[in-house]
């Protein structure tokens, strides 16, 4: 499987780095919560490893809150000293899907990332998305139209897979900037705008059937046929 490590303790992180590799999977290690949100949302991953407690302004459950917020459903094992029933309980009700304290036995470790890996193998959690002639590739963080592959930037990938998961459905600014952006509010700022102008001039541009729409005044929708949206 592919591992996203988020452990900022170094001896820690080694251990569990060279334990995974041992054990067969590929691991990507982040030393803080900023580049582990970056490396999360910039790649597909068939499991996080995630310690509770990490520096850069982000902590582990904010990051696990972001990556929720933003429909993604990678299955995440949460790592912390806090070992109380409060604790644990609220790892799990924040998003993560098994909290392991430390210290830990490595073999407990792996043994549950195998049992993560197992469980998101049965969900069904579709991996291609599909709108007319476009598709989504969410393993791959690809996107074609028509068949021709379309270049996207990090965050213009992150606003299209959002929208196709949510296709047929209004989407509000305010979900965009909580699930892509990770704000939880309104800055004043056209950064939607610029960035969906870009994203509807590559997915859009030269197709007669646009997928890309306005819905006036509320938000944004991706359907394959036009209704009351517009493209503005």
């Amino acid at each position: 499987m592919r591992c996203l490590l988020i452990e900022d303790d170094a001896q820690t992180a080694r251990f569990i780095h060279d334990g995974l590799l041992r054990a067969g999977h590929e691991v990507t290690l982040c030393g803080d919560g900023a580049s582990g949100l970056q490396q999360a949302g910039n790649h597909a991953w068939d499991v996080l490893v995630l310690d509770r407690m990490l520096p850069g302004g982000i902590d582990g459950l904010t990051l696990l809150a972001t990556l929720r917020a933003r429909n993604d459903s990678t299955p995440v094992l949460v790592l912390s000293a806090l070992a109380s029933l409060d604790e644990r309980v609220r790892g799990l009700r924040e998003g993560c899907d098994d909290y392991l304290t430390k210290p830990f036995a490595l073999e407990e470790l792996l043994a549950r990332v195998d049992a993560l890996g197992r469980r998101a193998s049965l969900t069904g959690d579709p991996k291609v998305f599909n709108v007319a002639d476009l598709m989504v590739d969410t393993r791959t963080r690809r996107a074609y139209r028509a068949g021709r592959p379309i270049v996207l930037q990090p965050r213009e990938y992150q606003l299209l897979e959002y929208l196709v998961r949510h296709q047929g459905e209004v989407v509000t600014r305010k979900m965009l900037l909580t699930a892509v952006w990770g704000y939880h509010f309104d800055p004043e700022t056209n950064v939607i705008d610029v960035q969906m102008s870009r994203l509807r001039n590559k997915v859009d541009r030269d197709f007669p059937c646009t997928l890309i729409q306005t819905v006036r005044g509320v938000g944004y929708m991706v359907q394959s046929t036009n209704s009351e949206a517009t493209h503005d």
